[in-house]
Parts: structure tokens; sequence; C-alpha cells
């Protein structure tokens, strides 16, 4: 069987292990290249074109499918603005493509400074509440296996990654211009990325399946990992109409 090669690209503070589960189940399916930020000098974070670029380059084949959670789909627009001859299909997975008002930039600006007063620790405990659903934090496995994600990136990274953040544009304008098959997948109880902003990345991108994968937060791919599997393996194959996973 040919396989599809496919580039997953992580979030914000996620490393690679963020798609471990998805590596595993697919690899069957696709050749997939996960990017690591460790790898990638600290400049490409001056702009999103420059981050996408880097990304672009991680993926020898001429023609992708490509899946990105968070930043990672906030980059995975860019590479649609790059170069959408070469992906064949996306998949946004909770993210959004709003433009940041000042208030959130505020809010950014904090969580940097708090980073460089040596209060990553803080950093990490404040993202956990973002990333992970309240009624989930007392599952220490899961907590245990996001703070371990989120240290491997470190702080320097990190702080490129929220200034970076801080300043993209507005991206939903361009979302009616992806003519390659999209689903859009979100959390139902994503607080980082609420799924309003899946709902609207859904409804711009001609032809778009929206998935809402229930009782989830922010990181789908680690708290439901066969649930997202499944979803990503029928995306592989080809589009869907609308549906819901539980």
């Amino acid at each position: 069987m040919t396989k599809t090669p496919l580039l997953l690209v992580p979030g914000m503070i996620c490393s690679p292990r963020l798609f471990t589960s998805q590596v595993a189940a697919l690899a069957d399916q696709a050749d997939i290249v996960v990017p690591d930020w460790r790898g990638a000098p600290l400049s490409i974070w001056q702009s999103w074109r420059s981050a996408a670029q880097w990304v672009l380059d991680q993926m020898p084949e001429p023609k992708f499918a490509l899946a990105g959670l968070s930043l990672g789909g906030m980059l995975a627009v860019e590479i649609m603005l790059l170069a959408p001859e070469r992906v064949t299909r996306l998949a946004l997975l909770d993210t959004g493509m709003r433009s940041q008002s000042e208030t959130e930039r505020a809010i950014r600006r904090a969580r940097i400074r708090l980073a460089d007063e040596g209060r990553f620790d803080l950093v990490l405990g404040l993202q956990m509440a973002r990333f992970i659903p309240a009624y989930r934090l007392p599952d220490k496995a899961l907590v245990d296996e996001v703070m371990a994600m989120c240290g491997e990136i470190g702080v320097e990274i990190y702080k490129r990654q929220e200034e970076l953040a801080a300043i993209r544009a507005d991206r939903r304008p361009d979302l009616p211009n992806i003519r390659c098959p999209t689903i859009v997948v979100c959390g139902r109880d994503d607080a980082a990325t609420p799924l309003f902003l899946s709902e609207e990345m859904a409804a711009a991108i001609p032809g778009a399946e929206l998935v809402v994968v229930e009782q989830c937060g922010h990181l789908v791919t680690i708290e439901k990992p066969d649930e997202t599997n499944a979803i990503l393996k029928r995306w592989l194959i080809g589009p869907r109409t609308s549906s819901s996973a539980s």
C-alpha cells in the first residue's frame, strides 16, 4: 500500500510527544514527519512566514497531507498561503484564525515576564489550566504527560512562540481560498481555543468538515488519542460529512 506523506505540526510549547499516539496508529497509512522546535534556530520565530517556511522545509515530499494543533494549526494555514499546491488535504486541530486583542496581547506579555523572572514553573501551571479541562486535572498521568511535553520545549522557545502569537494576523479572510479537503477538529471543552473558533473556520472553508470531540479540552491528540486517531484515519482516506465524536 502506498503511504501518504503526512506533516504533523505541534502547537505552542509542545514537543513531538504531542503526536506520539498518532505516529504509532497511522504508521501503516502515512509516512509521518513531526517537526521538533528544539531543532530550529530561534530566528524562525521572528515572523509567521519564517516559522512556516522552516516547518515546510522539514517535509521532503513535494505533496503531503498537513495537520496542525493550536499554534501548529495557525502555521498550517500560513503554509497554505506559501505553498497551497503542495498540500493534498488539511486538518486544523484545536486552533483559531483570529488576531489578538490588546487584552490578549497583555496576557501573553505577562506570561513572558513571568518566564523572564524565572517563574517558568508558574507559567506551566497556568498553561495546564488552559490545556486541560478542570475535570481532568485530577488525572495525574495526563497532567504529568503534558507537563513533561511542555518542559521539553523550555523557556526560550516558549517566549518566542508567545511573542509571535501576540502579533498574528487575522487569517479568517484567507480561509475561503483553501480548496483541498479539510477537517476542523475541536474538543468540546477547549478553553485555549474555544469551539466557536473552530465553527467559524469550518464555515469559512469550502466543504470543510467540523468534528467535535466530546469530554475533551485543548490537547485532543493526548486527551482522546483513540478518537483522534480514528478521525485522522478517515481524513486520510477522504472527506466526510460533519460529525461528532464522544
